[in-house]
């Protein structure tokens, strides 16, 4: 149930946590946001460092279930399944679908790593990097040592964040009819995969011209 006390509790913490950082939140005001009493954070969660933990890892659980990553079957080609990681990447990181709170606190706890940030890796993020080391593995040449080879999957993943953390900078350096027309989710998408293309070697399509990216399409 989403209107038990432990759940308002975790939906009244994203926010604060979000907005002030674990230090400076206080468990008075996450339960008077929540309407319960101070003793509810112990009796659910042991403590403020627990709820912490609990809120980021639900954090994350709601943007894979907004966003889930769709199954890629190994018939389909590298390159298809390369383009379709990135533009769900994108897709969780940019926010669609979501509430501001999810983003902020994530990219917090990444700035600033804590015990939260080590079970979120090992639970969530770990089986998708190795899903994208896996895609590349298909694509360099072999033989690829390991740490180049998750120095590639680190360019992908760092050129998605770029796009959430620097938005408002984009926004100031690209006119609004140029973002509309060349920065959508599936521009971008088939941008970073090009570029990672032609980082391994690899033939790369003619960015801007929609019939040479239609074997990158996520759909």
């Amino acid at each position: 149930m989403q209107d038990d006390p432990r759940s308002r509790i975790l939906n009244s913490a994203g926010p604060i946590f979000a907005e002030l950082g674990f230090q400076a939140a206080t468990v008075r005001a996450i339960c008077r946001q929540a309407g319960v009493n101070s003793a509810s954070v112990n009796y659910y969660f042991g403590d403020k460092q627990r709820l912490y933990i609990e809120t980021v890892k639900r954090a994350r659980q709601l943007r894979m279930q907004q966003v889930p990553m769709p199954v890629l079957d190994r018939q389909t080609s590298p390159t298809v399944r390369l383009r379709i990681f990135v533009h769900t990447m994108l897709s969780r990181m940019t926010g669609v679908g979501e509430e501001p709170w999810q983003s902020r606190l994530m990219i917090r706890e990444f700035l600033n790593p804590s015990g939260a940030c080590q079970e979120v890796v090992e639970q969530h993020f770990r089986p998708e990097f190795e899903m994208l080391l896996g895609i590349l593995d298909e694509l360099l040449p072999a033989p690829v040592l390991p740490h180049v080879r998750q120095q590639f999957a680190f360019s992908v993943v760092g050129q998605c964040l770029f796009y959430r953390v620097a938005r408002e900078g984009v926004a100031f350096l690209v006119s609004a009819e140029d973002r509309e027309a060349h920065y959508s989710l599936d521009a971008l998408a088939d941008h970073i995969t090009c570029v990672m293309l032609g980082a391994m070697g690899l033939p790369v399509p003619m960015p801007g011209n929609a019939s040479d990216l239609s074997g990158l399409s996520a759909e």
